[in-house]
């Protein structure tokens, strides 16, 4: 059993107590009445911050700027923060299956938002789990809180509505910023450490042109073959790509290894990240800021 399967089990065992048909304790509303809300990662926490306002309290499971979401380990506060929920948000579609390790366990009542299968991104053909780069699944997913919140806390049901518009509003000038980018230079190639910023890419208009065994490999914690690196090595040093865009979370040998050549051979290098870095609360100043690294890289490559 893995361990982050071991884990959820004792914090589980932990909040059940030792009969097998011991009752798990009832959620609990925080002091100030507002919304518990639980999300995996700081990323789905700070949009339902937007469009909670001061009426919910947010607990984001993963919020560690140098942490590998994949790789999370809960803990009996974790287990304890969920079956206190009223809502539960996670990426799904393989990505943090913790989480719903977690919900079938604690006991509570929570509504569970999936994201994947709320933008039905997991039906479609090649699924990129990292759903919260696609900027129109995450309007999507505004509105789906707003809706949620609007259930649990009718008398607020229009700041949410009004809330989630706003936000909408700011997403939708993040993918305006971003098809600028391949307006301004169409048909750009660009390379990935890991397929992280894959859906950003697409709305872009960019090409991405890394092996896919390379990246795949990355994302599976195992090592690319040494022709497949060979391969990277030398589209970057044939200038064929005009950026090359790592995940700052995900740091290998070999990933560090094409940092180095990128930089030696002058392609300009964008860092991306699964999870809010420190210091940042809002999605869209995060993700706007990687769209304009993004831009200024493509202007220099």
């Amino acid at each position: 059993m893995p361990i982050r399967h071991v884990v959820v089990v004792l914090a589980v065992l932990l909040l059940a107590g030792c009969g097998s048909d011991a009752a798990a304790p009832p959620p609990t509303a925080p002091a100030d009445g507002t919304i518990p809300v639980v999300a995996s990662t700081n990323v789905y926490g700070s949009i339902a911050d937007a469009v909670g306002g001061t009426h919910v309290s947010v607990s984001s499971l993963v919020s560690d700027p140098a942490a590998d979401p994949h790789s999370f380990e809960s803990t009996p506060a974790d287990a304890a923060a969920v079956a206190g929920a009223t809502l539960v948000i996670h990426n799904g579609g393989g990505y943090d299956d913790w989480m719903s390790e977690l919900v079938a366990g604690a006991g509570g009542t929570p509504t569970v938002i999936d994201v994947s299968e709320l933008t039905g991104q997991a039906a479609g053909g090649e699924f990129n789990e990292h759903v919260w780069y696609s900027l129109p699944a995450v309007r999507q997913l505004a509105d789906r809180i707003a809706g949620d919140l609007a259930a649990a806390d009718p008398a607020h049901a229009a700041e949410f509505t009004a809330n989630a518009e706003a936000f909408a509003g700011r997403v939708d000038e993040l993918q305006a910023r971003a098809q600028a980018i391949g307006a301004a230079h169409p048909g750009a190639r660009v390379m990935v450490t890991e397929p992280v910023p894959g859906y950003l890419i697409q709305t872009a208009g960019l090409v991405d042109v890394t092996p896919p065994e390379f990246s795949a490999a990355v994302e599976e914690d195992t090592d690319p073959s040494a022709a497949v690196v060979q391969q990277t090595l030398d589209a970057l040093a044939t200038q064929q790509v005009r950026a090359l865009i790592v995940n700052a979370q995900t740091v290998t040998p070999t990933t560090e290894q094409v940092r180095q050549a990128a930089q030696t051979d002058g392609v300009p290098i964008v860092e991306v990240t699964e999870t809010l870095p420190a210091g940042t609360t809002d999605y869209t100043s995060w993700m706007g800021a990687q769209i304009d690294a993004l831009a200024a890289a493509l202007q220099k490559g």
